[in-house]
């Protein structure tokens, strides 16, 4: 079959799916959500992970996906970090062994978004009839025009999450967002001050990720390592392609594919897809390189714990690409995609009864030197762990705080630490803080990943990038929001935004 001849068949299946529903009024099945109690949700950016994470919700009974939302349409041109995983993952959900968005096409777009949320519910919930699903490739006119709405997930890329909470909240939607909230730190400082103007519910997905320190604050309160001065936090991350080079081919956009509605509020360019779909990550317009991608994951808990708040001082250490320019060798100037590797050093001042802290994070294979501690044991760092450095000893632990140890293992003698268990749910079962936000959206109280509570570790993750940018040690100013030292590193802080896409005054 030709690729158009699989796209009509498919879309044939999706309509063979619609159903109606029921006024809201009605109760469910048995055992059920009044359709009247559930939380009407938008699922904007429904791109590998957004499919990924979208049977959670599917299978929440207090939550109705209304409403889908992407710029691209179909299932091509989407990379993933396998080839059948995310399809056999659909199938698993849907309950069907032979779903496919296309023969040898990894799922995506919104046309198959729509398809899995309106089979799903005509399988699940045959007792509802619902109306079906809507889809736009416009975030702005889905915001216009579903007057029932009640909530927004964003799963887009990074440099789209700002301006559509924005959007949402100043319309009184309660959001739910992964990570950044924002790749610029003015914009995520704006999201997170209207979240707090508007009083919706938000929900910042890495908290339920996040590990926890209690065993690593009672040993540093107890004095195991005496007064704790360093952090540090490493990941192999990238495991995408950082391009060190800006495409200078001009391949034609895909067919259901809008190029400036993906670009957002950034800066007009030509279509390529080394900037789009998995990869978008890696560039300073578009994504929040390693540190946003995993940082909030293994930080967050750390930096509430430890009390952190603005950082003096940022200091970049990073990889760089060299090229032959007519045989003659040159070093590449890039401002435009985060380096291969990097570590970047956070200097953060006393706070309370805790001194002066340094956190390092770690990238694309750097770490810091393996400590006498693991020379004692024979033994090397893992790739991927966090390590807490005080004077008169260390902890190490897994990349998210699992299992902390004290090093060498001699110093673990009369300790009794169980293993951190593993954190496993049921299929389709909701994460703790989700399920928390989805009571705050009926009035309850906020979750403990609420927007409210980022500030910090977003403060971090855009500096970070910031730091890179500007390639030099830079003197922070927290009250001011101001790069003191470097003053031509402010115009990272924040972005140009295209005309049209400008954050607006809230909506009444």
């Amino acid at each position: 079959m030709t690729s158009e001849q699989n796209r009509r068949t498919f879309l044939g299946t999706a309509a063979a799916t619609a159903f109606t529903i029921i006024p809201r009024h009605v109760l469910g099945g048995q055992g059920g959500v009044a359709p009247s109690d559930r939380i009407t949700l938008a699922y904007i950016g429904v791109g590998t992970q957004g499919l990924r994470e979208m049977p959670a919700l599917l299978a929440a009974p207090e939550i109705q996906i209304v409403a889908v939302c992407d710029p691209n349409q179909r299932a091509e041109g989407y990379r993933d970090w396998n080839k059948e995983g995310l399809l056999n993952t659909i199938r698993r959900a849907l309950g069907d062994s032979n779903w496919t968005a296309g023969d040898g096409v990894i799922p995506g777009g919104r046309d198959v978004a729509k398809n899995i949320v309106e089979t799903y519910y005509a399988k699940k919930r045959s007792t509802d009839t619902f109306k079906g699903c809507s889809s736009y490739a416009d975030f702005r006119e889905l915001l216009d025009k579903e007057k029932d709405l009640n909530a927004v997930k964003i799963m887009t890329p990074d440099h789209l999450h700002g301006v559509i909470s924005l959007a949402a909240m100043k319309r009184g939607k309660h959001v739910m967002m992964h990570k950044p909230i924002a790749n610029r730190l003015k914009e995520a400082k704006l999201v997170i001050e209207t979240a707090r103007e508007t009083g919706v519910s938000t929900h910042f997905l890495p908290w339920d990720s996040n590990g926890s320190m209690d065993q690593v604050m009672a040993w540093i309160k107890d004095g195991a390592i005496g007064t704790l001065r360093e952090v540090h936090n490493w990941t192999n991350r990238p495991v995408w392609p950082q391009y060190a080079t800006i495409p200078t081919d001009r391949p034609s956009v895909p067919s259901g594919f809008d190029w400036n509605l993906w670009l957002g509020p950034e800066a007009d360019r030509p279509y390529h897809p080394n900037y789009t779909h998995m990869v978008f990550r890696g560039w300073y317009d578009f994504g929040g390189g390693s540190m946003a991608d995993m940082g909030h994951y293994s930080l967050w808990t750390v930096f509430n714990a430890l009390e952190l708040t603005s950082p003096t001082s940022v200091e970049p250490v990073f990889s760089h690409h060299c090229v032959l320019n007519d045989n003659v060798a040159a070093t590449v100037k890039n401002d435009f995609s985060f380096p291969i590797a990097s570590s970047v050093r956070f200097r953060y001042p006393a706070n309370g009864q805790r001194g002066a802290v340094d956190l390092t994070w770690y990238d694309g294979g750097m770490r810091p030197p393996t400590p006498e501690e693991l020379h004692e044991d024979n033994k090397d760092f893992p790739a991927e762990a966090m390590m807490f450095v005080g004077d008169k000893g260390k902890i190490l632990a897994g990349f998210r705080v699992e299992n902390p140890r004290l090093i060498p293992e001699r110093r673990m003698r009369g300790y009794n630490v169980p293993e951190t268990p593993r954190r496993q749910r049921e299929p389709g079962e909701l994460a703790p803080g989700i399920r928390q936000w989805a009571a705050a959206c009926k009035g309850g109280k906020q979750s403990p990943g609420s927007f409210l509570n980022a500030g910090p570790i977003s403060e971090a993750v855009n500096l970070y990038a910031v730091a890179l940018r500007s390639r030099q040690r830079l003197q922070y100013d927290a009250a001011a929001t101001s790069i003191t030292n470097v003053a031509d590193a402010n115009k990272y802080l924040s972005r140009e935004y295209r005309s049209g896409w400008e954050p607006t005054a809230r909506k009444a």
